[in-house]
């Protein structure tokens, strides 16, 4: 009897420790990762733990996400490096929004008529109407430097010495993971005729497996002499250490060793590109959606898609669709097609063209847009809108010789991005989206700066907002993205994915507005995507009515959503091409909670 009394406890023992380590209510595969002193979420647990250094030893958001980036350049070469770009988002306290734009300009030498020509004459057998992905062309001046350096200027508090030292030490070698040997040994044919590459990316000759240890002592030499240069001017403070920082890189020795690599290789970069590049301090797009305030960059990005979808979807019941039936997907995916229509006509450098921005973002433009959504039918015509004249619709459709899947190779294809935001102890918010001079690149020389490929995203079509120019920034995919409720902090959130990248921010954040989950719920729950848009990036190809579905979305509604005429494509349960980072600031307790998507290897930490 004592013996059965005593199983019969050790089986009542055992229920209740399985109930404690029952999973909790949120399905999710990563747990929500909450502290209150601040918390960093990136594409790399070593790029997270770089921010959270800088938090630890005192620094705030600004300081935080900053280390995130430039760590990030090092070791996340595969979608973003130190010769890239980066745009920022940043709310500190009792300050309004500010964006700072820092997207790189195309060279003096990079006109229309230099692609046109090189397209007429075939060069190495490679006539395109576009400008190439891939090689030493398409690069435009690395706008990660003066992107930090104007960030910690403005509302950091740390040195640049002190941010970039993460960056340095994982110069001087850090454990290659999976991503990174793949994407080497998938790209080895576009980057191995540059010699530059080669050496850096095939040490010895061989390509590198996944836990060997990766060097760059070049990038390592670059870093450590711009540190110098901000030591050598402490004397005069911080501003002017920072700026001689700035133009030790944009004016000195490092853009003139590029310039003359460039110049003897066939690149159009030169010295005075570099001098004449500033990071821009500009004032955010935004607009409320019940009553939460979003904020986004300005018109030479896409992020304003996601805000002409948000002014839309206020006029419909979302919570009442549920989230991913088929009535939810066919109305995102309606109105995400009319906002990518306004991108592809509209959105431009404001330095060169006139955007139409407050009507572009205008309720009662959005209201009349709304009436194009017919609720049984999808649409596969690109159906821009007029918003100067207040007409929701004009004639737009693209070339038809542009349609279809793009005949650019796989291998040099655009490699995409990264995310970093990060949220501290007292609110502040901090949102970017690095991307750029990703593999397969052109190493500079022995400056160790990977070139970029972004004026790829620029068109040749002449009289286009988005046509190249000389010193023009093309109008890219790079979307940071900052929320408050009533006036308090709320979340930031960014993501890789290029074209997707507001497609997937859009169904997040109304994850979590509209249907109560918590944030790592949000990133990992199945989402979608149109491709009904001129591609922003390689041969520009626009895919009518194509819709992808991940296949945890149930099949009758994916065959609901074919019904109505959507071209439904179905992919892996986790093949959205997005991966998303999200914070969230409870403003009441100060709790700080933070996502990472396990897509493709998003990591959060907090403390």
């Amino acid at each position: 009897m004592r013996t059965l009394t005593r199983l019969m406890c050790l089986v009542v023992v055992t229920a209740v420790f399985a109930l404690s380590v029952a999973r909790p209510k949120a399905d999710t595969f990563r747990p929500v990762v909450r502290g209150k002193r601040g918390a960093v979420a990136a594409g790399h647990p070593l790029a997270a733990e770089a921010g959270l250094r800088l938090l630890q030893g005192g620094g705030n958001a600004v300081d935080a996400g900053c280390a995130s980036i430039l760590a990030g350049s090092v070791i996340e070469f595969s979608h973003f490096s130190f010769g890239g770009e980066v745009p920022i988002i940043i709310k500190r306290s009792n300050a309004p929004v500010t964006v700072i734009n820092g997207q790189g300009i195309a060279p003096q030498l990079a006109t229309r008529q230099f692609f046109v020509d090189r397209a007429r004459k075939g060069e190495k057998e490679k006539a395109q109407s576009f400008i190439p992905s891939t090689g030493i062309l398409p690069a435009t001046v690395p706008g990660v430097l003066d992107a930090v350096v104007t960030a910690l200027d403005r509302f950091g508090t740390k040195s640049l010495a002190e941010v970039m030292q993460p960056a340095i030490e994982l110069a001087d070698g850090f454990p290659l993971d999976e991503l990174r040997a793949t994407y080497i040994q998938r790209t080895r044919k576009t980057y191995e005729p540059w010699p530059t590459s080669a050496k850096l990316f095939l040490p010895g000759g061989r390509e590198p497996k996944a836990g060997e240890m990766f060097f760059q002592p070049d990038l390592a030499r670059t870093l450590r002499a711009i540190v110098r240069a901000e030591r050598t001017a402490a004397s005069r403070g911080r501003h002017a250490a920072l700026m001689a920082a700035r133009d030790y890189f944009y004016k000195g020795p490092i853009a003139k060793r590029i310039s003359d690599f460039c110049a003897a290789n066939g690149g159009l970069l030169r010295a005075g590109d570099f001098a004449a590049f500033h990071a821009k301090v500009e004032e955010p797009a935004h607009v409320s959606y019940r009553g939460y305030e979003v904020y986004k960059t300005g018109f030479w990005a896409q992020g304003p898609v996601m805000l002409e979808m948000l002014n839309v979807l206020e006029g419909y019941d979302i919570k009442s669709m549920k989230q991913n039936s088929s009535d939810y997907i066919h109305v995102l995916t309606e109105t995400m097609k009319l906002a990518f229509a306004d991108r592809d006509r509209y959105y431009g450098d404001p330095d060169f063209v006139r955007v139409p921005a407050s009507e572009l973002l205008s309720k009662d433009y959005a209201s009349m847009r709304k009436s194009l959504i017919d609720d049984k039918r999808a649409s596969l015509e690109q159906r821009p809108g007029d918003p100067v004249n207040k007409k929701p619709l004009v004639n737009g459709s693209p070339n038809p010789a542009l349609t279809g899947q793009s005949r650019v190779p796989e291998a040099e294809r655009a490699n995409d991005t990264t995310c970093v935001n990060v949220i501290d102890k007292d609110g502040n918010l901090f949102s970017a989206t690095p991307s750029g001079a990703w593999l397969p690149t052109v190493v500079a020389g022995d400056t160790g700066v990977m070139l970029g490929q972004r004026m790829q995203s620029f068109l040749l079509e002449e009289g286009h907002p988005n046509v190249l120019q000389p010193h023009k920034r093309p109008r890219v995919t790079l979307t940071p993205t900052i929320v408050l409720k009533d006036g308090k902090p709320f979340l930031v959130l960014s993501t890789p994915g290029g074209d997707n990248q507001d497609q997937t921010l859009v169904q997040v954040l109304l994850n979590i507005i509209e249907f109560g989950m918590n944030v790592q719920e949000a990133v990992e729950a199945p989402r979608f995507q149109t491709l009904h848009f001129v591609s922003s990036f390689d041969d520009h190809r626009f895919n009518p009515g194509v819709l992808n579905l991940e296949d945890r979305i149930a099949k009758t509604v994916a065959d609901e959503l074919a019904a109505r005429g959507h071209k439904v494509e179905v992919q892996p349960a986790w093949g959205n091409p997005s991966a998303p980072t999200v914070i969230r600031f409870n403003s009441d307790s100060g709790v700080i909670e933070a996502g990472a998507d396990p897509r493709r290897g998003r990591y959060a930490i907090a403390w």
